[in-house]
């Protein structure tokens, strides 16, 4: 595994099995990294944690943890973590960043200056022709072109971006499943020759509440996000939502009215979406006036990084706050949580925990929560 220095294997086999435990989480995870100082201790309070909500709890299993770190490695995967120097910094920045993923080729292509470009599985040739064209074009300037490897636009992205530069290829599934399967060879070559990313654990099928959680991961990664076709309901336009969530650029490109494949793209530029047309355009939105990508503007940007965002070490002592009479299926902010109840952020943190350990809290954009 590709650790920091100061995290031993231990500590980065237990931050695994910490994550892999049932309704654990990004920011419980952080959360409970907080409390209890390091993953091996929060892994053996799990089960009292979620007790007190009474029900039965049992963290991931060791032999499970051992058998995704051996197909990890034959995969030739490493493990990326939260708090590593080489974690990429605008994904940092990003509520509900994933504290751990796998990765196969150069984690330097993510320090460059990122733009994603996503549409239509089933995109005109017109479509794919430009979107082929333009991440070639973006690639041939030095920037990195991210994408989902899906059949249309992303096939599209990553070959037009692999013939002249660098790609990043995000993925649903396991780091070790090819997702088409006809893109195995296309994402042989991200991996080859950019970079491949995955959340999920290896083996794991992609499932159709995987691709929303890739998704923010896609837009978390770059500057801005470029929408080349879409049809009104895509999961295009939720990685268009998320990019503009996360405070990034959102750009579309117009498409003809009577092509439904266009009709999200449209609609994105009405509702406040930058139009544009070719790499030249995107180029000028990502930049600052002296030309310098805003992506490398860390200052910038306005968000505190991730690894800074992890809580500081609480008190162990501190107990839950009493707050499930005030959670609804309506998702309220925490900080209203901890004003109406009158009790401190942390034990209103671990009744959170508690409550989502044992599966009645759902967790919200916005640092919202509502019960499931």
């Amino acid at each position: 595994m590709s650790v920091t220095e100061a995290l031993s294997q231990d500590e980065a086999f237990a931050r695994i099995r910490l994550l892999r435990s049932p309704n654990v989480g990004p920011v419980t995870y952080l959360h409970l990294l907080a409390r209890f100082g390091d993953a091996a201790s929060a892994v053996a309070a799990l089960p009292e944690l979620a007790g007190r909500s009474g029900r039965r709890y049992t963290p991931a299993s060791e032999r499970r943890v051992h058998d995704e770190i051996a197909a990890a490695r034959k995969a030739g995967a490493r493990y990326l973590f939260h708090d590593s120097p080489d974690y990429p910094a605008l994904l940092a920045q990003a509520e509900g960043a994933p504290p751990i993923l796998t990765y196969r080729g150069d984690l330097a292509v993510a320090a460059r200056p990122c733009v994603a470009m996503v549409g239509a599985r089933n995109a005109s040739a017109a479509a794919i022709r430009l979107a082929r064209e333009i991440a070639q074009d973006l690639a041939g300037e030095g920037w990195c072109v991210v994408s989902g490897l899906a059949r249309g636009i992303d096939g599209a992205a990553h070959t037009g971006a692999l013939a002249t530069g660098k790609t990043i290829g995000v993925i649903a599934s396991g780091i070790d499943v090819a997702y088409p399967p006809e893109h195995a060879a296309m994402q042989e070559h991200v991996a080859t020759d950019g970079l491949l990313l995955a959340e999920q654990p290896p083996a794991t099928e992609p499932l159709a509440r995987h691709f929303p959680t890739r998704n923010r991961i896609i837009a978390g990664l770059a500057a801005g996000t470029v929408v080349v076709e879409a049809a009104p309901r895509s999961g295009s336009l939720i990685t268009a939502r998320l990019a503009g969530e996360m405070g990034r650029d959102v750009m579309a490109i117009p498409g003809s009215p009577v092509d439904p494949r266009s009709h999200g793209c449209n609609q994105l530029i009405r509702d406040g979406a930058v139009l544009v047309q070719n790499a030249r355009e995107i180029i000028e939105q990502l930049s600052a006036f002296g030309g310098t990508p805003r992506s490398l503007v860390r200052d910038s940007v306005g968000y505190t990084p991730f690894a800074a965002a992890v809580p500081e070490r609480v008190d162990a002592s501190v107990e839950p706050a009493d707050v499930a009479g005030l959670l609804s299926v309506a998702p309220v902010s925490i900080d209203e949580l901890v004003r109406q109840s009158g009790e401190g952020s942390a034990a209103v943190q671990l009744a959170l925990i508690e409550l989502e350990l044992s599966g009645r809290l759902v967790r919200h954009a916005g640092g919202r929560v509502s019960l499931g």
